[in-house]
């Protein structure tokens, strides 16, 4: 055991949270332990009988499920055949109805044929990949005290396995709204120039307020500005009612197609729900906080990745090559609203495989997932932010 002396530390620390002296650098590493392996065991021998190791007297694994954060995207799955084929169709015209125009001799063919157009989009991608574990057949019981330990420790293994791939999983999900994300934003402005514009599917709010109320609000304060958030909240929910008609608006393919509540996904980044939350209503209830409500939406913590500090800038970024092969750097999205044809996850498929290795006595462990992910600009999909 290494036993340090920290007086001189902690004196300071008391000056520094009583208000008697500014923040100093602390040296912590002799106070906050963030564990050693096995390789670096110095310093765990007994104190007083040097021949001795200090032992172990108590283990516990880290062991706690990943849940994920990923929209929730997962369409169906089938056993036999590669291709998805999508086939939508297109409003037909009206023409003149005759009933009403006849001429005396005149003949009215009934049998004039009107071609039923259609569409086909083929999907044939698939993504795989795989986590690999070994464990021990005879060796790892050395290292514990009975079987219940051992269980514990493979159970730990095992988990840390479940949660990477929940993660991977889930940033897979992301990347794929990402990517509609990155081809509404090229839609906009193929020159990668999103401020100071707006379009009916890159919605850039921060731009319609400052025009609409004559104002120069900064992306940086739109979060925190109650007027900003009313804004938004206001205009979200147009949109809500205007996706439910049918139009040409809202969709990068230019195709007549409305999407009901009961089919849309709206997915924000926490900040801007957090915000929205503290905000936007007024304590004094100077508000109708039922008109005030954002739509229902899933949360996310971010569209690609936190950044070194969750600063906005980060969170709210994203920084992609697309599946249609824009390169497209984008920040402050605040949300999404897409139909639930327009992007998925589909024909999923994880599974586990094993291989006894009978000459070294270990297991192999193989945890395999496909999966196919799919976006499709024929359909509703619509970005919200601020530059």
């Amino acid at each position: 055991m290494k036993i340090e002396q920290v007086h001189t530390l902690v004196n300071s620390i008391t000056e520094e949270v009583t208000g008697e002296s500014d923040l100093l650098n602390e040296d912590l590493s002799n106070v906050v332990q963030v564990g050693k392996t096995v390789q670096n065991i110095d310093g765990w021998q007994n104190k007083f009988v040097q021949a001795l190791v200090d032992r172990i007297g108590r283990t516990v694994f880290v062991n706690r499920p990943y849940a994920g954060s990923a929209p929730k995207v997962l369409m169906d799955a089938w056993e036999f055949g590669s291709i998805l084929m999508k086939i939508s169709s297109d409003l037909p015209e009206a023409v003149e109805n005759e009933s009403w125009e006849l001429t005396d001799g005149e003949s009215y063919d009934p049998f004039v044929y009107k071609a039923n157009t259609a569409d086909a989009k083929f999907y044939n991608g698939l993504v795989t990949f795989e986590i690999d574990k070994s464990i021990l057949d005879r060796q790892l019981k050395s290292s514990f005290a009975n079987a219940s330990e051992l269980n514990a420790f493979i159970s730990m293994i095992f988990n840390e396995v479940e949660k990477s791939l929940t993660i991977k999983n889930d940033s897979l999900v992301m990347r794929t709204i990402n990517s509609f994300i990155g081809d509404t934003f090229y839609d906009l402005d193929n020159t990668g120039t999103y401020s100071g514009k707006t379009g009916t599917r890159a919605v850039n709010l921060l731009y319609m307020y400052n025009q609409k109320f004559g104002e120069t609000l900064t992306a940086a304060d739109a979060l925190y500005t109650p007027e900003f958030l009313r804004f938004a909240s206001f205009t979200m929910s147009l949109y809500v009612k205007r996706l439910s008609k049918m139009s040409t608006l809202f969709n990068i393919g230019g195709k007549q197609r409305f999407t009901t509540p009961d089919v849309l996904h709206t997915v924000f980044l926490d900040e801007f729900a957090q915000a929205a939350g503290v905000y936007l209503y007024d304590a004094a209830n100077q508000f109708n906080s039922e008109s005030l409500k954002f739509p229902s939406a899933e949360t996310v913590p971010f569209w690609q990745g936190s950044g070194l500090n969750y600063d906005f800038t980060k969170t709210g970024a994203i920084n992609v090559k697309t599946g249609a092969g824009h390169t497209v750097t984008a920040s402050g999205i605040l949300g999404v609203m897409f139909d639930r044809d327009a992007l998925g996850v589909c024909n999923q498929n994880s599974r586990v495989t094993t291989q006894y290795n009978a000459k070294a006595e270990f297991t192999n462990y193989f945890y395999k997932r496909d999966a196919r992910y799919f976006t499709d600009n024929n359909e509703n999909f619509v970005v919200f932010y601020v530059a």
